[in-house]
């Protein structure tokens, strides 16, 4: 319990907090990239739309591994697919996922 003194500090910092449900949704987002297959498929993303078999050829994987792991990323809305015939071609969902991974890979270098 806060003490008297910082209940206005503690109801301040509250308010500015997301609900928990949101804070959970934060958190499972963040799992995602905690995966260094995942992280490496979504690099291989940032220069192009590329085929399953494609991207396992870029990343030294096979196939089954890569359409897994691309199945998480679209469950998370990180990567979105476009069907041409029988071909499946995946691309980053938006910016954002750039973002982040610049951001976090700026982090790590500093």
């Amino acid at each position: 319990m806060a003490h008297e003194e910082h209940k206005e500090l503690v109801q301040e910092v509250k308010s500015t907090m997301p609900d928990a449900d949101t804070l959970f949704d934060l958190a499972d987002f963040f799992k995602v990239f905690g995966d260094s297959t995942r992280i490496r498929i979504m690099c291989a993303l940032f220069e192009r739309e590329l085929s399953v078999c494609c991207i396992a050829d870029v990343v030294g994987m096979e196939q089954s591994t890569v359409s897994h792991q691309l199945r998480v990323l679209r469950q998370e809305n990180l990567v979105k697919v476009r069907r041409e015939g029988k071909q499946s071609y995946y691309s980053l969902e938006d910016e954002h996922i750039r973002k982040i991974f610049e951001m976090g890979l700026e982090h790590i270098l500093e």
